[in-house]
């Protein structure tokens, strides 16, 4: 049930849930000023549990939801847009940072209880999910996404669609300037403000290839994802008018953790202001799990536009291999993630999922590898031959020789 829940759930939101309407929420401080403005439709799909079995409900944030009188403005450095419904609640916290905003926490707060939402639940009382999300633009900055954002949660999963909005106003309305988010063809980086760069500086001077580092992820089940690489980050950004290519190795210190599901496994590397979150998903039919999404975010050098850089891409479909091997390469791969980002991964060993033992499985080799063993196969054959058809030419010109002369 769970696997089909999985995979089922983006059937039902594509077909059904994207197709109500979006609804308008503001939140307004003390003097009646608005700190909060957005527009946006929300599908909520929970798995619980009846009887001996889960079961799963999928349903759209009500027209009837409200803004919660616990929404504030400018409490400390966040701002709370909660929205409720029934005994029921979303809750959105906005942070403001050196000329950003951003969603850095969305919390789901359900009622197994509520028989009109969850019917013949085992469980009652009230549940809390919580995530990140890459909701984020520059202050005065409208953020908009109008194709669909999946967060992930404990037994929980949340598609955000047609979303249009903005923290911290100046002006109790939308600013005209947008942020796009990369659903749509853009990025989540907010635009620069200052003027076009004239010329490009060429890249720093690489560093030595990145250590190789082991992580895993461990979830009810066990160890899910086991991980052998080395890592490194390309970035680019303005500064003084110019485009500026950094070169930063992750190193084998950096902390780690994650989640995992029958369907999606979450990694979290963290170094100092550098962190990346990977995405990992299977397709059932295929039996093939595969790197789905990276999370770039990390602090720039002195001297650039903007001290942050944050960046993803869920629309990957790298390091991939079938369940239950482990998919390996020796060669750099380059993974891109936007215009800014792109990492290199090197020397990997991976395996999601399906895992016996503690131990990788069965190899599959990269396309790469097999590319450099094929090089030195294709030299040695050509070799060969040529060998052989010298030799061929020299006895057949030897028995010509021979053939001139008559015996006596």
């Amino acid at each position: 049930m769970a696997a089909r829940w999985g995979w089922g759930l983006l059937f039902v939101a594509v077909s059904l849930g994207f197709l109500q309407e979006s609804s308008t929420y503001e939140v307004k401080d003390d003097h009646d000023k608005i700190c909060i403005l957005a527009n946006f439709s929300v599908l909520f799909t929970v798995e619980y549990n009846i009887k001996d079995k889960k079961e799963s409900k999928t349903f759209p944030l009500p027209e009837s939801a409200k803004v919660l009188k616990n929404s504030t403005c400018n409490k400390g450095n966040s701002s709370v847009l909660a929205i409720g419904f029934s005994t029921h609640s979303l809750e959105m916290t906005f942070e403001r940072s050196k000329g950003f905003y951003s969603i850095n926490n969305l919390t789901f707060r359900y009622n197994l209880s509520d028989a009109l939402f969850f019917p013949n639940s085992t469980k009652g009382g009230i549940q809390e999910a919580t995530a990140g999300t890459d909701v984020r633009a520059g202050l005065n900055t409208t953020y908009r996404c109008i194709n669909k954002d999946r967060i992930n949660m404990t037994n929980v999963v949340i598609f955000l669609s047609n979303v249009t909005l903005e923290a911290y106003l100046p002006n109790n309305t939308f600013s005209p300037k947008l942020t796009i988010c990369c659903e749509d063809g853009g990025s989540t980086v907010a635009p620069v403000t200052t003027s076009t760069p004239t010329t490009s500086h060429a890249p720093t001077t690489p560093p030595h290839n990145p250590n190789v580092g082991t992580y895993n992820v461990t979830g009810s089940g066990g160890i899910c994802l086991l991980a052998s690489m080395g890592l490194q980050l390309n970035v680019t950004y303005l500064a003084k008018d110019k485009l500026q290519s950094d070169v930063l190795n992750l190193p084998t210190t950096a902390s780690h953790s994650g989640s995992c599901d029958n369907n999606t496994i979450f990694l979290n590397l963290t170094s100092g202001n550098t962190r990346l979150s990977f995405r990992f998903a299977q397709n059932t039919s295929t039996e093939k799990y595969f790197l789905q999404g990276i999370v770039v975010s990390t602090r720039l050098p002195p001297g650039a536009a903007r001290q942050d850089l944050s960046a993803f891409n869920n629309s990957l479909s790298a390091l991939k291999a079938s369940v239950g091997k482990s998919y390996k390469c020796r060669a750099e791969e380059s993974i891109w993630v936007t215009s800014n980002a792109s990492l290199n991964i090197f020397d990997v060993q991976i395996q999601a999922f399906k895992i016996e033992g503690g131990n990788f499985g069965a190899v599959e080799e990269c396309q790469l590898d097999e590319n450099n063993m094929l090089i030195p196969i294709i030299v040695g054959a050509a070799l060969a031959g040529l060998v052989l058809i010298v030799l061929i030419a020299y006895l057949i010109g030897r028995k010509r020789s021979h053939a001139g002369y008559q015996t006596i």
